[in-house]
């Protein structure tokens, strides 16, 4: 496939995918291969998320991260790695990197709600006490972002020549991770470390993420030629874009493109930025050796085999938020 330099990130009609127009389909699936082999991004709208339920859900975060430290420190658990519940300020640190970037954030993750063994696996959520709602909304966002990322990773398995439901049974009751992120205000810069930035350089860790329209600009990816381009979701797309993992199962096929949350110019440095990832997980048995149709020889193989489970773990203690 012709090597692309895009100046944007591509947009789609996940309707075009869903529609049952076999024409579209195909179609769809021809620009997720193309963008997901040159910058692995893309945006798409008809998603499922209303924008009632991002505003209830933008709502009730911001809701929570201005409480004083003291509440939301009742909501964290150091010996869940970071898998639940309120993680501070400064705790997380991109790969290779010492200095914590400059965020806070909350983590919800898999209800199992069908006797699946699986749920052993999984720490209960947590919930904060003082925002009622926020179970609710939290969790109805959760299900229907993860609806579309499910349609996204058929998408996909087409794309690389797989059964369509390939990664259907691998990400069912998966753990995954919806993130609400609070990128904080910095009242005083030259308070905090030179090279702190809200989010250093990095890859995410999942098979995609599905990103919704942050509240503030930030957002940029490297591309191949090693320009930075800003990502800006409009309100009624996601950004979906490739994780490691997935990178890893097609050989690099799939790009998982180094991204960044820049910080403001110093007059904004005060205020803040809400974002709200969610991180796509398999099941924690799925294999992510690479596939055999993306290694030849102009592709060599070029991960060890290994889990999905264990690859978290590494990734976790790589970062941080794993001891």
């Amino acid at each position: 496939m012709a090597q692309v330099l895009f100046d944007a990130v591509p947009s789609l009609d996940l309707a075009d995918f869903t529609s049952g127009d076999a024409e579209k389909k195909k179609k769809f699936v021809e620009k997720l291969g193309e963008a997901y082999n040159n910058i692995g991004f893309v945006s798409i709208k008809n998603h499922g998320l209303t924008d009632e339920l991002q505003q209830k859900l933008y709502s009730i975060i911001k809701k929570f991260f201005d409480e004083p430290d003291a509440i939301k420190q009742k909501y964290e658990r150091p010996e869940l790695a970071g898998q639940r519940g309120y993680i501070s300020k400064g705790k997380e640190h991109a790969k290779g990197r010492s200095t914590g970037d400059l965020k806070e954030f909350y983590h919800i993750g898999q209800e199992v709600t069908d006797n699946d063994p699986i749920k052993e696996e999984y720490p209960d959520n947590i919930w904060p006490e003082e925002i009622p709602e926020f179970e609710g909304i939290a969790l109805a966002a959760y299900r229907t972002i993860e609806n579309a990322g499910r349609a996204m990773l058929r998408a996909i398995a087409l794309y690389l020549e797989l059964d369509e439901d390939y990664f259907e049974s691998r990400v069912k009751n998966g753990n995954s991770i919806l993130r609400p992120i609070h990128y904080f205000p910095i009242e005083n810069p030259d308070a905090i470390p030179a090279d702190a930035v809200r989010a250093a350089e990095h890859g995410d860790i999942n098979l995609i993420t599905l990103l919704m329209g942050a509240s503030a600009d930030g957002l940029q990816v490297l591309r191949r030629d090693g320009k930075w381009i800003p990502i800006t979701a409009l309100p009624e797309q996601l950004v979906v874009n490739v994780g490691d993992m997935l990178a890893r199962l097609t050989n690099d096929k799939l790009k998982s493109t180094i991204h960044r949350v820049v910080n403001p110019p110093r007059e904004l440095m005060h205020t803040s930025r809400y974002s709200i990832p969610f991180f796509m997980h398999p099941r924690s048995d799925m294999d992510l050796t690479c596939l055999e149709s993306c290694v030849d020889s102009e592709h060599p193989k070029k991960y060890d085999d290994m889990t999905a489970g264990a690859f978290l773990h590494q990734r976790l203690a790589e970062i941080g938020l794993k001891k």
